[in-house]
């Protein structure tokens, strides 16, 4: 499990660019025309719901992009429980460069803090039991390390980050190579002899009889799709404790605690990064006055 914010600076650095040249274009011509040039202002995020913070890191390294000379102060850090009200950080600094970053900043805050908040609700339902809270691949093209960060933030666990990550044969190279005449026991024992070492084998299946199949193949892991919690259960006494079970496919916050006492070792959720909503959270100004004589 990560627990830091692990993105490579310049991949991050790559982003905020992106995400600034999108929102600014040639210029933010509202500001630039009203807002005097060296009025300087503090402005304070604010919770206004309850929920999980993650990406406050990530805001500040887009005010500091926008504009260098502003200060920042974190007063609650990424992981932490927040509360309707709470006081997140401060930026002090020219009102037209907090305005310049401040959707941008809100955008990857609100974002990054939803997922948490979201994987926070799922991993609260099932902590008693010895299992993990997987995301997967359905994130946000370009901000997958991000989203996969608020996970962790959330209490839950990182599945691969990449095709290169892991070995998981799905059901579409299943379809493929069945059709070639080959058994999946003949495809698993395949990726087993020809795995990287280290790399473990991970395969889908659907039945019953793929179980069957997938242990007798020696499989690392075998993912369970799209079961019912009774055939879950079912495949779970089938397979060998040496043999990690992974519950995957349409797993929402009114089953997931049925699918847990099934006694699979991990969930993996796609609608953990791709269905999280957004946590509410503002950016509110307090101008300061310059001191007069």
């Amino acid at each position: 499990m990560k627990n830091t914010l692990s993105t490579p600076e310049n991949q991050l650095n790559t982003l905020i660019g992106l995400a600034l040249d999108e929102d600014i274009g040639k210029g933010d011509i509202t500001s630039d025309l009203v807002i005097p040039v060296k009025l300087r202002a503090k402005a304070t995020f604010v919770a206004r719901a309850e929920g999980v913070l993650a990406g406050i890191d990530v805001a500040r390294l887009v005010f500091a992009r926008v504009d260098p000379a502003m200060k920042f102060k974190i007063f609650i850090k990424d992981g932490a429980r927040l509360k309707q009200g709470d006081v997140i950080a401060t930026v002090t600094g020219k009102v037209q460069g907090i305005l310049r970053a401040e959707r941008v900043a809100l955008n990857f805050l609100q974002r990054l803090s939803g997922i948490a908040t979201q994987t926070a609700r799922y991993v609260a339902l099932v902590n008693d039991l010895p299992l993990a809270i997987l995301d997967t691949r359905k994130t946000t093209p370009g901000l997958r390390l991000l989203e996969k960060y608020a996970v962790c933030m959330g209490g839950g666990q990182n599945h691969r980050f990449n095709l290169s990550d892991g070995i998981l044969i799905k059901d579409n190279h299943l379809a493929v190579l069945l059709a070639q005449g080959m058994t999946l026991k003949e495809i698993v024992a395949r990726a087993k002899l020809k795995a990287p070492k280290g790399i473990k084998v991970e395969v889908e299946v659907a039945s019953l009889q793929e179980v069957g199949q997938a242990v007798s193949a020696g499989a690392d892991i075998i993912m369970l799709d799209n079961m019912s919690p009774a055939q879950m259960r079912r495949a779970v006494k089938k397979i060998p404790p040496q043999i990690k079970t992974e519950a995957s496919g349409n797993v929402t916050i009114d089953n997931v605690r049925a699918i847990a006492e099934t006694g699979v070792n991990f969930i993996s959720i796609g609608a953990l990064t791709h269905s999280s909503r957004a946590l509410d959270i503002s950016l509110d100004f307090e101008p300061i006055v310059p001191k007069s004589g």
